[in-house]
């Protein structure tokens, strides 16, 4: 649903899937800046929201997905993953329960397909399903929270900032977006996603023998990397530029943003083999990269904590 801050003036619509939301309302730095200091907001409204009800919403998703959730604590943020068989990820949840529903937000176009897949697996139990509509998306740079999409330009107490501002910070925090660093074949320990959206030490669910394996005997084939970019370029390299190492495709962008301090700056995901110290080309320009997620991924390693810094 198209956002009604769009036809603020000075708003500038994003590009698909975030169209419907505004990319800048004029001054990309300015409000990257205010966003970095806590003083602005940005219209995630694209986002579309799950809601869950009954009784047994939380052990009951703890069941299906990545994260432990039978014990969340009403107003408390977390993260989960829905995957399929083989480990790879379908769905990223971010998601609060208020003590008496789950709402869950989730990539544009995709809240049809989870509710879908989460109806078929109610079973007997005390739950219910369905999209929440009527609740919109916002955030500052350190959470999130919801207003009813109604009175969306009632709620904001700060200025705005657009998404372009929203996403570099992502790109600094390391913090991977589904359908951008992941594709169809993804599992979690390339991107990052383990402790942030998947527990270790709980039960199984649907892919955990594949996150478990990983984890225990072996490596994943690829990783996340930041990539700091050539400043001369005028381009940012596009959403599944290649990246090429020793005139060989490597891996490909996954986000590329231009940030207020550390000058055009991306996310990529690129082959466990590549030399963490190696110089990349990203969509043709040249690119610095620092590690995310260390080639010995798995086998018990985990990454630094403080690679994750907190932007949801």
């Amino acid at each position: 649903m198209r956002s009604p801050l769009l036809y603020l003036p000075g708003a500038v619509a994003a590009e698909a899937p975030d169209a419907d939301v505004a990319a800048h309302y004029g001054d990309l730095f300015a409000e990257q800046r205010a966003l970095a200091k806590g003083e602005a907001v940005v219209d995630r409204s694209n986002r579309e929201v799950v809601r869950i009800t009954g009784a047994d919403r939380l052990s009951w998703l703890n069941d299906l997905t990545s994260q432990k959730l039978d014990d969340l604590q009403p107003g408390e943020w977390t993260q989960t993953l829905v995957l399929d068989p083989q480990g790879r990820v379908e769905h990223h949840l971010t998601l609060v329960d208020d003590g008496e529903s789950l709402l869950a937000h989730v990539e544009p176009g995709t809240a049809d397909a989870l509710v879908g897949y989460l109806d078929r697996m109610r079973f007997m139990l005390r739950v219910e399903v369905s999209r929440a509509d009527d609740l919109a998306v916002l955030s500052t740079s350190t959470e999130d929270f919801y207003v009813p999409r109604a009175e969306l330009g009632d709620h904001l107490g700060k200025p705005l900032a657009g998404l372009w501002a929203y996403e570099a910070l992502r790109i600094e925090a390391h913090r991977p977006r589904l359908g951008f660093e992941t594709d169809h074949k993804t599992i979690p320990h390339e991107v990052g996603w383990i402790g942030a959206a998947v527990n270790l030490t709980k039960g199984c669910y649907r892919g955990q023998e594949t996150v478990a394996r990983v984890h225990n005997l072996g490596h994943p084939p690829r990783r996340l990397v930041f990539l700091h970019l050539d400043g001369s370029v005028d381009t940012l390299p596009p959403h599944g530029a290649p990246v090429v190492f020793e005139s060989q495709e490597v891996g490909t962008v996954g986000s590329s943003a231009r940030h207020h301090e550390l000058g055009p700056i991306a996310l990529a995901v690129v082959k466990r083999t590549v030399p963490v110290d190696a110089q990349l080309l990203a969509g043709g320009v040249a690119a610095a990269q620092e590690v995310v997620v260390p080639p010995d991924a798995g086998r018990n390693v985990t990454i630094d904590p403080a690679l994750r810094r907190r932007i949801r």
